[in-house]
């Protein structure tokens, strides 16, 4: 019997991995619903798994979960790897439904074709996440999409908005994210301009990844022959330009960079590189990196476009082996210290990975710049000692997001 199946496509940082875990913490209220996750990153740098499994919403020892980094599930050397990460999730013969969540750089149509021939699955949902701000900010209220994409295949060449448009133009159902963070007006403009790329497409408004998992499950199977013609167009247009594949993300100039140093940022000088050095190309960047001014806390970066967010995934287990005041047994300490026995010896397991991806040609300026945040020696001492305090411009307020 085929396992249904749902794919989460949408550009970087559109809200997919918000989505997901909203979705996972419904599927623990519906016990005849036993979810399968597929999860695929452009970085090596597996942000999105790791978010996952620190969030505890599904284990990445799960027999039901796998991740792809590095590149793009509908690549040529993507799909294999794919296939491989289906046969994991299903192989227990558990699963009732099965989500894909693509990298924000993955073309939908090769990744279709492959789905297409798999009889293990049974496509339904193919939701296609739109970041309403960057529309708003970077490409006319979404106006310039297709205007931009046509013009370039006019030229003879792909860009990021023929990615964006056939993201929109596969899908059965739009979902316009972070529509917290704009008005209405900005919410219909925007869903006006890209409903001529998709006229048959659901267009939904969508905040924190709030959507009803029963409604998604019981969508209709997915109409593969609406699609077949465009597909078959852009193989064609494809063949004819000789350009590099189109699930391919250099064909949109895409790469990434990646920064792990075991040293915190200092608070002011990264203040001062995300607000003189962040490029319109650098299109996202997130990880995982540490304060000396909160240096209990593993806090989440998370870039899209000119927008920034801080939060709290958890808490250093160096950190909480140094507070009295959780009270740890003897054994709880013991069994800390011995996760820890690899551990830098000055920073414990507290550390910076961050992965920053963007137009090839703006990437090395932008991760040069992130460099220079890291504390100097000078400044690790003061920190370790306490004799300095450190300027620190970041919201210091916390807000607690709970999924119902």
């Amino acid at each position: 019997m085929p396992i249904p199946t749902t794919i989460l496509n949408g550009f970087l940082g559109a809200g997919k991995t918000t989505l997901l875990q909203s979705l996972l913490v419904q599927a623990r209220q519906l016990p005849d619903v036993t979810l399968g996750i597929v999860v695929n990153e452009m970085s090596t740098l597996d942000v999105d798994g790791s978010i996952l499994d620190t969030t505890e919403v599904i284990s990445r020892n799960s027999p039901h979960f796998a991740s792809i980094p590095g590149g793009s599930m509908s690549s040529s050397q993507g799909l294999p790897h794919f296939t491989e990460a289906v046969g994991k999730v299903l192989a227990d013969g558990e699963v009732t439904h099965l989500i894909i969540e693509t990298s924000g750089s993955t073309h939908p149509w090769p990744l279709l074709e492959a789905i297409q021939t798999m009889p293990t699955l049974r496509l339904h949902g193919f939701l296609s996440v739109v970041d309403t701000v960057v529309l708003q900010q970077d490409h006319d209220l979404g106006r310039a999409i297709h205007r931009d994409a046509s013009a370039n295949l006019q030229a003879g060449r792909r860009g990021v908005a023929n990615l964006l448009a056939e993201q929109v133009m596969f899908s059965n159902r739009v979902l316009l994210s972070k529509a917290d963070k704009v008005d209405t007006s900005v919410l219909q403009n925007v869903a006006h301009a890209i409903h001529p790329l998709n006229p048959q497409a659901d267009i939904l408004a969508m905040q924190w990844g709030n959507m009803s998992l029963p409604k998604i499950l019981d969508m209709p199977a997915y109409d593969f022959g609406r699609v077949e013609t465009l597909g078959r167009e852009l193989t064609e247009w494809e063949a004819d330009h000789s350009e590099a594949p189109m699930a391919q993300p250099e064909t949109y100039a895409l790469d990434s960079r990646i920064l792990r140093d075991p040293r915190p940022f200092h608070p002011q000088r990264l203040w001062d590189v995300y607000n003189q050095y962040l490029g319109t190309g650098i299109y996202r960047s997130k990880g995982f990196f540490w304060l000396p001014t909160r240096d209990n806390m593993v806090l989440l970066w998370n870039q899209t476009g000119g927008s920034v967010g801080l939060e709290i995934l958890n808490y250093w287990k160096i950190a909480a082996l140094e507070d009295e005041s959780l009270n740890l047994a003897d054994w709880e300490k013991d069994a800390m210290r011995d996760k820890l026995t690899a551990a830098h010896p000055d920073f414990g397991d507290r550390r910076c990975q961050l992965t920053v991806i963007g137009d090839a040609s703006q990437l090395d300026d932008f991760v040069d710049a992130l460099q220079t945040c890291f504390c100097t020696q000078d400044e690790i001492e003061a920190w370790k000692t306490g004799s300095s305090s450190f300027a620190d411009p970041w919201p210091k307020s916390v807000a607690t997001l709970r999924a119902e």
